[in-house]
């Protein structure tokens, strides 16, 4: 714990003055304080008699209300008015926010002008909002919502049909596992998916960190979940979410958060009032929805292994996306960690190779500091990541296949080619590999079976509380009884506690009114002043030091009492083998193998090879250009802004960006798989004209060149390239040196895991 500071050498009358400063300032603060809290309950109030309450700063109009569904849900898709002085352009792909519905109210991703929602606005991109009501339709379900999901980004898809893409969805938190059972089960449907502090691999974590995937085993399993939901009459009470999110740090939540407020009071107290009307506003969910999303993925962890299922028995398999995955993440981030956003690409694949395969594009940020709530709520992190997303999103869509790390670099004298680059950041992308992702730590083969057995005990004692306890306790819940309850919630009860409701608070106002027409702040560097905020830090301090001793335990206790043999035998799990290092210790948690998608991957490689002489002057020299650069495994803006330009300047060579993706994924995989004869039959592909051939050689050398000069292997590469398109149609020109034959990435491994 820190000292206490010293007082500096004053007279006694100057104590004494400062000390009526200090003690007056208090006063003065503890009065706007109790007001402040008297707005929050007040508004409160206000949204909790309100039918569709929301913190969207930006107008909106109804598109598709979700309560007139064939399959009702309590969500709805509006369309965001463009702010005034805002363009947009018809041609840019649309944005689809969703907002996470994980205890609070709708509207997060568009509490901000600088948000997703208006970095998306200033693009010139349409931008929609997927929000819900606070009262869940009776019966809804997960399947239910994502079905709607689907209609509402084919309604989208059909409002924009002259758009150049299809449309970007942005799924925050809980939003994002809700978008990827959609885009697995209708692949056909979203552009690219951004996944911003979304869980997917929920035991995935450290040791010492990342406590709260503990949670559902300390609690014996989901058996809690259910009794809440039947207390609540067949209603899941959102504020218990809220509490669990609280109860991480309780520091912040008892203390350093109102302290912030009493400490600037003069200055915090919109922003204060502004988070608090989304966080301090619960919503509900039906029983049933709860109890699929406990059982099946916080606890069950079936998303990523291929093991959940619709009602109507489809497995929802998330290799069958075939869109870009952009996954934003941060090490600040202790309720999604970069574990349990990324671990899911492991539990799917089990080499880079298989992801190229499979046609996918995977793009991953990871962020540094930032807190989970910062990811899509940051007015800094919307100027800077997403709103450089925004920007180069055509150029994710138009990645080849594989994995990559994007890496937002701030713009100094080293950028060749300034005039490219749009916005303040430098946007790229950086091939990575499957063990960059391993590198940022996991579990042990023991702990993976640890949380399966943590699985198996939910199961049990879940099937217990239904025989025995079930009956009883719905038996005495009722309407009434479950409305108390909600009322009761301590997350309620501190918001109408201070709002008007409360007689004692009624002279507040006028007092506070009086104490802002007469405010007597005291100087920052008041001797009690200074006391005071290090006796709030001493206290902060103790209150952390408390709460990592309380996860150690957890933490221990958990390890301790999953981690028997004996458990774990009683449970089924005792006869497995030890894992394999790097695989799960849990049979099953890896995604069974599909041998109709490995005979598919490696028809792939014969067909590539059949239509390698076929294509135009367009086919060729997107060949050169990514043969010239593949050996870097680097891309980034400026070669993309270099195409639009000369698609602007040369109308012929225009195809259409989707004609123009599928043949970047083309040239790319037949360079990858057969670069010999990609490169011998270049010269086919061009046209007999010479000038022609040389014009076509000059784009490519303008791309290409768009990052500034050329590497030594670029050079040579770019050479081959020239002696190519002078070549004409082919022959003895054509043919590559041995030197070419060993340049270049390793060709792609296809087949299955066990021989590829």
């Amino acid at each position: 714990m820190a000292d206490f500071p010293e007082f500096p050498s004053m007279s006694p009358w100057s104590l004494f003055a400062a000390g009526q400063d200090y003690w007056r300032d208090a006063w003065e603060r503890s009065v706007l304080l109790l007001d402040v809290l008297r707005q929050r309950g007040n508004a409160y109030l206000e949204r909790a008699a309100a039918t569709a309450p929301h913190v969207l700063s930006f107008a909106a109009e109804v598109v598709v209300d979700g309560r007139k569904l064939e399959r009702p849900v309590n969500y709805a898709l509006v369309r965001i008015v463009p702010p005034e002085g805002t363009t947009i352009d018809p041609v840019k792909r649309p944005f689809i926010v969703f907002d996470p519905r994980a205890g609070h109210g709708p509207g997060i991703g568009g509490m901000k002008h600088d948000s997703e929602i208006g970095v998306a606005l200033k693009a010139g991109h349409p931008c929609y909002f997927v929000g819900f009501l606070p009262q869940p339709v009776p019966g809804q379900t997960i399947g239910d919502v994502c079905a709607a999901e689907a209609q509402f980004v084919a309604e989208v898809a059909a409002r924009h049909p002259d758009a150049q893409g299809k449309p970007v969805l942005i799924g925050n938190c809980q939003a994002g596992w809700q978008i990827m059972i959609m885009a697995a089960l209708r692949p056909d449907l979203p552009g690219p998916i951004m996944l911003a502090g979304s869980p997917l691999s929920y035991w995935a974590g450290v040791r010492g960190k990342n406590p709260m995937r503990y949670l559902g085993g300390l609690l014996g399993g989901t058996w809690m979940t259910a009794l809440a939901g039947d207390l609540g009459n067949g209603i899941f009470d959102g504020a218990n979410l809220v509490a669990n999110f609280e109860a991480m740090h309780p520091s912040n939540t008892l203390w350093s958060k109102p302290y912030n407020v009493y400490s600037k009071v003069d200055t915090e107290a919109e922003r204060f009032l502004e988070f608090e009307k989304w966080w301090g506003s619960p919503v509900l969910l039906n029983a049933e929805e709860m109890q699929s999303i406990a059982d099946e993925l916080f606890v069950g962890n079936k998303l990523s292994s291929g093991e959940l299922q619709t009602p109507d028995g489809v497995r929802v398999d998330l290799r069958n996306i075939r869109s870009p995955i952009i996954v934003f993440c941060s090490w600040g981030d202790d309720i999604t960690p970069p574990q349990q956003a990324l671990h899911w690409i492991l539990d799917l694949y089990e080499h880079e190779d298989e992801i190229v395969a499979a046609g996918q594009t995977i793009v991953y940020c990871l962020h540094q500091s930032i807190g989970h709530l910062g990811i899509f709520v940051s007015g800094k992190v919307a100027t800077k990541e997403h709103g450089e997303f925004a920007q180069a999103m055509d150029l994710v869509d138009l990645a080849p296949p594989g994995l990559y790390e994007a890496v937002i670099t701030d713009l100094d004298d080293r950028v060749e080619h300034r005039e490219l680059v749009e916005g303040d950041y430098l946007f790229h992308l950086e091939k990575r590999g499957l063990d960059d992702l391993r590198k940022l730590g996991g579990n042990a083969p023991e702990d993976e079976r640890r949380f399966a057995t943590a699985a198996r005990v939910s199961e049990v004692n879940l099937g217990l509380y239904r025989r025995f306890a079930q009956p009883s306790v719905r038996a005495m819940a009722s309407p009434e009884s479950a409305e108390f309850l909600r009322h009761a919630h301590p997350n309620r009860v501190r918001f109408e506690l201070f709002s008007d409701k409360n007689p004692l608070m009624q002279p507040v106002a006028a007092w506070a009114e009086q104490i802002r027409a007469d405010r007597h702040a005291a100087a920052t560097d008041n001797p009690f002043t200074v006391l005071e905020r290090q006796m709030s830090q001493n206290l902060v301090q103790a209150m952390d030091g408390w709460t990592a001793l309380r996860d150690q335990m957890q933490e221990a206790i958990f390890l301790g009492v999953y981690g028997s043999p004996l458990l774990q035998a009683l449970v089924g799990l005792g006869s497995q083998e030890s894992a394999e290092p790097g695989k799960s210790a849990a049979s099953g948690r890896r995604i069974a193998r599909d041998l109709g998608r490995e005979a598919a991957a490696a028809q792939l490689s014969a067909d590539l090879l059949a239509r390698i002489e076929q294509g135009g002057a367009i086919e060729a020299a997107v060949r050169a250009m990514v043969y010239v650069r593949m050996g870097e495994g680097r891309m980034d803006e400026r070669a993309f802004a270099a195409l639009r330009q000369i698609a602007a300047e040369h109308p012929d060579l225009r195809v259409g960006f989707a004609k123009f993706k599928e043949i970047v994924r083309e040239q790319y995989l037949m360079l990858l798989l057969h670069r010999e004869a990609a490169l011998r039959t270049v010269p086919k592909l061009l046209p007999e004209d010479a000038a022609m051939r040389g014009r076509m050689l000059d784009l490519v050398k303008r791309v290409v060149t768009a990052r500034g000069e050329l590497p030594v292997d670029g050079a040579q590469r770019l050479a081959e390239i020239e002696r190519l398109f002078r070549g004409g149609s082919g022959g003895e020109q054509s043919q590559t040196p041995a030197r070419r034959r060993t340049a270049g990435p390793e060709p792609v491994r296809i087949g299955g895991r066990n021989g590829r």
